[in-house]
C-alpha cells in the first residue's frame, strides 16, 4: 500500500479476534508517524522506538525495509523471550543496533526450528537492499508450513524453558 509505518512494534498491533481458519486477526496501529512514500525517495528522521528502529533509520537513509526490521525484532523478541539488540538505556539499545550483530547463540534461539531462523536472518539482514521483502516474508516456509501455528504446543518445547520465554516477555 506504500506506507511506511516507521514504528512497527508490539503495542501497535492489536489482536481483533479470530479468523474462520482459526488464526488470529490482526492489525496494525498507531500511524502518527507513518508516510506514503514513493520508490527511490529515502526518508532522514530519526523516527521509532529504539527496540525495533532499523539500523538505516540511525543512520538517517531509508524506505519500506526499515518495517520488516521491526518485524524481524519482534519475531526474535516472541520466539526467543529477548531483545535481539539490548542496553541499559535508548543509547546503548541505539549503539547495538547500529551494529546490526544479535545473538544466536542463546539457548531458545538454538531451540528454533530452521525455518525461523531462516525468517529471522532474513529480516534482521543489515542491509536493507537484501532484506526479504514483505511479499517474500509472507511466502517463507516459516509461514506456508504453518510452523508458527505449532511453535508453543507442550509436546514441542521444554516447559521450563517456555515458563522463562514467558517471564522474560514481561520487559519488554
Amino acid at each position: 500500500m506504500r506506507i511506511l509505518h516507521r514504528d512497527i512494534k508490539p503495542e501497535n498491533i492489536m489482536i481483533m479476534g479470530r479468523e474462520s481458519n482459526g488464526l488470529l486477526h490482526v492489525k496494525l496501529i498507531d500511524f502518527g508517524t507513518a508516510k506514503i512514500f514513493s520508490e527511490g525517495n529515502k526518508q532522514k528522521a530519526l523516527v521509532g522506538s529504539s527496540y525495533y528502529i532499523a539500523p538505516e533509520v540511525i543512520k538517517g537513509k531509508y524506505d519500506e525495509e526499515c518495517d520488516l526490521w521491526s518485524v524481524g525484532v519482534i519475531m526474535y523478541i516472541m520466539l526467543t523471550g529477548t531483545p535481539p539488540f539490548n542496553g541499559d538505556d535508548d543509547d546503548s539499545i541505539l549503539k547495538a543496533v547500529a551494529v546490526g550483530r544479535y545473538d544466536t547463540t542463546i539457548d531458545t534461539y538454538q531451540s528454533l526450528s530452521k525455518n525461523a531462523k531462516d525468517l529471522i536472518t532474513k529480516l534482521l539482514t543489515y542491509n536493507p537492499s537484501e532484506r526479504i521483502t514483505a511479499k517474500d516474508a509472507l511466502t517463507h516456509p516459516w509461514f506456508q508450513t504453518k510452523e508458527f501455528a505449532n511453535i508453543y504446543r507442550a509436546n514441542t518445547i521444554n516447559v521450563n524453558e517456555a515458563k522463562n520465554l514467558m517471564n522474560n516477555l514481561q520487559y519488554y
